[in-house]
C-alpha cells in the first residue's frame, strides 16, 4: 500500500465535511503546490550557499542559459523571469552593485543597454547551479527508473493548458 501523505490526510478530511465535493483536484494541485514550497526551501538553501537569493539566481541563470557573451536586453530578461520593468531595473542594479552583471551598451545601437554577467557571475551562478541540480537528483532518486520521465511528460502537458 502507498505511504499517506499530508493530501490524502486533508482529501479525507473534506470528503468528511462535504462529501457533496468532488475534491479529486486536491490530489493534485495540493501535492504540486506543497512540492512548490519544498523545492522553493530546497532551492533558497541551495542558493543561499553561494550568497544568493533566488530572484539574483532566475536573473543570473538566464544570462547563463543565453550564451556567450551571456547578455540580455532588460526586456529580454523581464520576459524570462516574469517581472515588472521597475522590478528588473532595481534588480539589475543590485547585481551591477555585487559586481555579478555589468550594463553595456549595444554595439549597433547605442541607445540600447545590454546586460552582460561578469566572470564572477558566471563562477556564482555554474556553482549555484551544480548545487541545485545536486540537491533535485537527490529528491528525485526516491522515483523508479522512467518515473520521472513520465511525471516530466504529464506536468508539461498540464502547465501547457495551464499557460495557455
Amino acid at each position: 500500500m502507498a505511504a499517506v501523505d499530508e493530501v490524502d490526510r486533508i482529501v479525507e478530511a473534506w470528503v468528511r465535511e462535504r462529501p457533496d465535493l468532488d475534491v479529486a483536484p486536491l490530489r493534485i494541485f495540493s501535492r504540486i503546490s506543497r512540492l512548490s514550497r519544498l523545492l522553493d526551501l530546497a532551492r533558497r538553501a541551495a542558493f543561499s550557499q553561494h550568497g544568493l537569493e533566488v530572484w539574483e539566481f532566475d536573473v543570473l541563470s538566464a544570462l547563463r542559459r543565453s550564451g556567450p557573451p551571456y547578455e540580455l536586453t532588460p526586456g529580454n530578461l523581464i520576459a524570462q523571469t516574469l517581472v515588472s520593468s521597475g522590478t528588473m531595473t532595481n534588480r539589475i542594479d543590485r547585481l551591477v552593485v555585487h559586481g555579478l552583471v555589468m550594463r553595456t551598451a549595444d554595439e549597433v545601437d547605442r541607445r540600447v543597454v545590454r546586460v552582460r554577467l561578469t566572470d564572477r557571475g558566471r563562477d556564482v551562478v555554474d556553482a549555484a547551479m551544480e548545487d541545485l541540480l545536486r540537491r533535485e537528483t537527490e529528491l528525485l532518486d526516491t522515483l523508479d527508473t522512467g518515473e520521472d520521465e513520465h511525471l516530466a511528460r504529464i506536468l508539461r502537458q498540464l502547465l501547457t493548458q495551464v499557460e495557455a
